[in-house]
C-alpha cells in the first residue's frame, strides 16, 4: 500500500519568508502578517485542506552577513520585521478544531522552564495541538543582542539543546502525577501536593530544582520537532525528534539524508519510521501545465536576488558578495546552518553551482525545490518525492500567501485524495495523531520523554518540603 502524504504549512511572522519581493505581487496578503484575520484565515484554509500543522519558522537576529549590512533583508522585509511566533497561535486554534502548530524556539537563549510553560500552557489551549520546533539558532547578530561576544560553536549549541529538552522532559511528564488534579469541591482541593514533585535538576548548563508550573496537557510533551540537517543535528534528531525537516534538491539526493537520519533513530534503539521526515518545496498550480509555468514565470519577475543572497547569508555564514557571480561555491564549514551548502556543493556531483545559479534557486522558494505544473502533474511529482527520497511529507512553502495555499487546496488536495495518497479526515483532535495514528496523544514508549512516566512517584513532593530545600 502506497505511503500516505503528510503536509505541513510553512510559514513565518514576517512579510517575506522563502520567497523574496513576492510580498508586492497583487495576490499577496503577506504585508497583513501582523493581524489576526490574516492567520484566522490561512488556518481555516489550512483545516479545509487537512493539513497536519502550521509550521511556524522564526528567527531572534537579523540577517546582516551579506555586504556586512542589514539593509537589503531589511528593504525587502526578508525574514525582518518578524513578530513572536507564539502569540497567534491561540487566535487560529479558536477558529479551527482539528490544524496543528509547530511553534519554532531557539532553546540557546531560552530558559527550560519558562518555555515549557509556554507550549504546555498552548497544548492546554489548543487541546493538543501543539509541536515544538527545537532549533538552536545560526545568525550571529542573535547572539550578540543576546548578550554574547560571539555565536557559541555549532555542536555546543546542540549540548544545551540535549540538556534543555532533559529538564522539559522532567517538567512535562514527571512532575505532575497523571492523577495529581482531582478538582475535589467538598474538600477543597484542586490538586494534591504529594502528587507534584520538584524534578531537582542539577546539571552543565542549567539548575531547575523546582516543579512544573503547569498541570499535565493533552499530550504532555509536545510533538516534537527538530530542523537540523549536519551531522551532530542528525544525531540530535536520532534521539529526540519525532517529525524531522530537511532542505532537499531531488528525490535521490534527499533519500541519502532520510536514509541517514533513520540510521541514527535506529540507533537509539527506536523504530526507523518513529520519526516523520519532511522535505521542503514550494508548488505553482494551476489547471494547466502551461497556465501553471506562466504563473511561476510571473512570480519569477517579482524576485529579489539581493534579499535572497542576504538571507543566504544567514543560513550559510558566507557573505556572497566576496565571491564572483560566476563563481563555483564549494562546502565550507562555519557556524551557521552547516547543511545548508552540502545538497549544491557536495551532494549533487552533476551540477557545479555558482553564486548567482544559487541565489536565483533560493529567490522562489528558498533552498526547496519547485513543482510547477496542473494538478495531476504537480501529484505525479509529489508522489516521486515522497516514494524515491524515503519522506513522509512536505513542508509546503508559499510564493504568495495564503495564495499558494488556496491553489493547493484547492487544485492539488483533491488529486492526492482522488489517488489515496492523502487523508481525507483527521484521524484524531491531537497533532500527534494526526501524525502517529488515532489514539497515539503521548511520545512513543521509545522516545527520551517517555522514562520520566511517573519517574518521581515515591520521591520527595510539595506536600513534603518547600521546594527551595529540595535542591
Amino acid at each position: 500500500m502506497a505511503k500516505r502524504i503528510s503536509l505541513n504549512a510553512f510559514d513565518m511572522t514576517c512579510v517575506d519568508h522563502q520567497s523574496f519581493g513576492l510580498w508586492r505581487h497583487p495576490r499577496s496578503r503577506a504585508t497583513e502578517y501582523n493581524t489576526i484575520e490574516y492567520w484566522t484565515h490561512l488556518a481555516q484554509v489550512l483545516e479545509r485542506g487537512r493539513f497536519d500543522a502550521l509550521f511556524l519558522a522564526d528567527v531572534v537576529g537579523i540577517y546582516d552577513i551579506y555586504r556586512n549590512s542589514a539593509a537589503p533583508s531589511i528593504a525587502d522585509g526578508a525574514q525582518v520585521p518578524v513578530n513572536d511566533p507564539f502569540m497567534q497561535i491561540s487566535a487560529m486554534a479558536a477558529v479551527t478544531q482539528n490544524l496543528g502548530f509547530g511553534v519554532t524556539s531557539a532553546v540557546t537563549y531560552e530558559q527550560p522552564y519558562t518555555l515549557a510553560r509556554k507550549y504546555a500552557t498552548l497544548d492546554h489551549l489548543t487541546r493538543g495541538r501543539v509541536g515544538f520546533n527545537v532549533v538552536t539558532s545560526y545568525l550571529p547578530s542573535a547572539a550578540e543582542n543576546q548578550g554574547l561576544p560571539t555565536q557559541i560553536e555549532h555542536d555546543e549549541r546542540y549540548e544545551i539543546a540535549e540538556e534543555f529538552l532533559d529538564v522539559c522532559y522532567k517538567l512535562w511528564e514527571g512532575s505532575w502525577e497523571d492523577d495529581a488534579v482531582v478538582k475535589d469541591v467538598e474538600r477543597g482541593i484542586y490538586a494534591d501536593p504529594a502528587k507534584v514533585h520538584p524534578i531537582q535538576h542539577q546539571g552543565k548548563h542549567f539548575s531547575v530544582p523546582g516543579a512544573a508550573l503547569t498541570e499535565p496537557s493533552p499530550q504532555r510533551t509536545p510533538l516534537i520537532f527538530q530542523a537540523g540537517a549536519s551531522s551532530r543535528g542528525q544525531a540530535f534528531a536520532g534521539k529526540h525528534a519525532e517529525a524531522v525537516f530537511i532542505g532537499a534538491l531531488r528525490p535521490d539526493l534527499t533519500r541519502y539524508m532520510t536514509d541517514r537520519i533513520r540510521d541514527k533513530v535506529e540507533a537509539e534503539g527506536r523504530d526507523r519510521n518513529d520519526v516523520k521526515i519532511y522535505a521542503m518545496l514550494s508548488v505553482v498550480v494551476d489547471e494547466t501545465d502551461e497556465k501553471a509555468q506562466a504563473k511561476y514565470r510571473e512570480y519569477q519577475s517579482y524576485a529579489n536576488l539581493e534579499a535572497s543572497q542576504a538571507i543566504i547569508g544567514g543560513w550559510s555564514g558566507l557573505d556572497l558578495s566576496k565571491f564572483q557571480e560566476d563563481k563555483v561555491l564549494n562546502y565550507v564549514k562555519t557556524e551557521a546552518i552547516q547543511s545548508f551548502l552540502t545538497p549544491f556543493t557536495m551532494q549533487d556531483g552533476a551540477k557545479q553551482w555558482t553564486r548567482e545559479e544559487i541565489a536565483r534557486h533560493c529567490a522562489i522558494g528558498g533552498m526547496g525545490d519547485v513543482v510547477v505544473g496542473s494538478p495531476q502533474t504537480v501529484a505525479d511529482q509529489l508522489e516521486t518525492w515522497i516514494d524515491e527520497g524515503g519522506l513522509d511529507g512536505i513542508n509546503l512553502a508559499y510564493h504568495v500567501s495564503p495564495g499558494s495555499f488556496e491553489d493547493f487546496v484547492e487544485h492539488v488536495v483533491p488529486e492526492l485524495q482522488k489517488r489515496g495518497r492523502y487523508r481525507t479526515d483527521y484521524d484524531g483532535p491531537t497533532l500527534r495523531e494526526n501524525v502517529y495514528g488515532a489514539g497515539q496523544t503521548k511520545v512513543l514508549d521509545t522516545h527520551p520523554a517517555a522514562k520520566y512516566r511517573g519517574a518521581y512517584v515515591g520521591r520527595p513532593s510539595t506536600a513534603d518540603t518547600p521546594s527551595r530545600d529540595l535542591g
